[in-house]
């Protein structure tokens, strides 16, 4: 049992049976049986070295792109955000960077050093290892296209430097060995002019802000976008703006966002993303297939 394991050495901040509706950006979800928060690397992987080899993890960013469902996890939440959060310059062009950094924090740190090509992760609302984990993108741009090697940490603590062509990319989803999570990305920009990747950064954060619900609690997009089409432009065309199961609601501002009006469960946005997709299948005959990370047990 976790309440056993003695990790004598590893900082941080272990909680047990932790309330993950205040961990995610949904406001929703059971309570996970552990959560643990390094202090930073070294004690992270002293943390996993100590762990039994079957313990069910799930790596937490900034809990954008997840559902956790209203029986909670069992098992060790993992939460990164605030703990690998270092971004250094290393070369003219090369940017090495930990996996709990926002995103948006890693766009606003290239554009002031004067590297171009990494302004689209500004309207990413997650962290870096999530972006890696799912080739996160936005406004054309995605993440494995700046990566040119990673560092990833093992169920035992074992700590590697991996090569983008071991594993498989494509649109929203990364596959590569099991049981291994990222801790950093070492990336590629192109030098340029400060002053004009800072404006398109702010130009790209007017456009996010003007057509999203990013006042209220959602988790980004909900659907993959189906091949030479947009899903929001499906789900509004199928009139599902505004629909509501529970406190959950189709946002009328974009309509492949759901938001928790207030008093949403978890399976009350399950079960409104299931019908927002069988509806379109049924009106337009296209299957949408959801972005959203979906964990843990229902209630």
């Amino acid at each position: 049992m976790m309440a056993g394991v003695s990790i004598p050495s590893a900082r941080g901040r272990l909680q047990h049976h932790v309330a993950m509706a205040n961990h995610t950006s949904w406001r929703v979800g059971g309570p996970a049986r552990c959560l643990y928060r390094p202090a930073g690397r070294d004690d992270l992987i002293t943390f996993l070295r100590f762990l039994p080899r079957d313990e069910p993890l799930f790596w937490l960013g900034l809990g954008s792109n997840l559902l956790v469902r209203d029986g909670g996890i069992s098992g060790t939440v993992i939460a990164i955000a605030g703990a690998l959060n270092k971004i250094e310059r290393r070369t003219v062009t090369t940017v090495w960077v930990e996996a709990g950094v926002p995103c948006a924090k890693l766009a606003k740190f290239c554009a002031r050093e004067g590297l171009r090509g990494a302004e689209f992760l500004a309207g990413i609302p997650g962290t870096v290892g999530g972006a890696l984990a799912m080739n996160a993108g936005a406004f054309g741009g995605a993440m494995w296209e700046l990566v040119t090697a990673v560092e990833v940490v093992g169920v035992g603590g074992e700590n590697r430097r991996r090569l983008p062509q071991e594993y498989q990319v494509s649109y929203r989803e990364v596959h590569g060995p099991e049981r291994e999570w990222f801790l950093a990305a070492e990336l590629c920009l192109t030098p340029g002019n400060s002053q004009v990747a800072q404006q398109q950064i702010r130009r790209l954060l007017r456009q996010r802000n003007g057509c999203q619900p990013t006042r209220q609690p959602c988790a980004g997009s909900v659907f993959r976008n189906p091949r030479n089409d947009k899903a929001g432009r499906l789900i509004e065309a199928c009139g599902l703006k505004g629909a509501s199961i529970g406190g959950a609601r189709v946002s009328e501002r974009h309509a492949n966002f759901i938001v928790n009006t207030g008093n949403a469960s978890a399976a009350d946005v399950e079960y409104l993303i299931q019908w927002v997709a069988e509806t379109v299948a049924r009106r337009a005959g296209v299957s949408l297939v959801p972005e959203v990370h979906m964990v843990g047990e229902p209630a």
